[in-house]
């Protein structure tokens, strides 16, 4: 099973726990800003994901993954994030990044 989760600087990120392995990740940039991150992961055991809510006050809560959607396949968590994309859309692209660097934001532009 694969979960996506889900990262918006300067409004909250998502942090992989135990028993999720991160696979890919990806920018969403739209008319060349970054407007989130994705992070495609396999779900080994019900865990929990952490969640941090950057704006003031910083809140941090611990998300069961049974709440998380859940994909059978790879192929499948991968074709809910192209809905944010449709091919020939110049203003929307999704941007493979390293999964290593979900929450490091490099602050694309066009």
């Amino acid at each position: 099973m694969y979960v996506i989760l889900t990262t918006k600087p300067g409004q909250f990120r998502t942090e992989p726990g135990p028993d999720l392995q991160p696979i890919e990740a990806h920018d969403f940039v739209f008319y060349g800003r970054l407007r989130a991150s994705f992070l495609i992961a396999q779900i080994g055991a019900p865990t929990r994901v952490r969640l941090v809510d950057e704006t003031e006050p910083v809140t941090v809560n611990l998300v069961p993954s049974k709440f998380l959607e859940k994909f059978a396949t790879l192929e499948g968590a991968r074709r809910e994030l192209q809905h944010l994309s449709p091919p020939g859309d110049a203003y929307a692209q999704l941007l493979p990044r390293a999964a290593a660097l979900f929450n490091q934001h490099t602050g694309h532009t066009a």
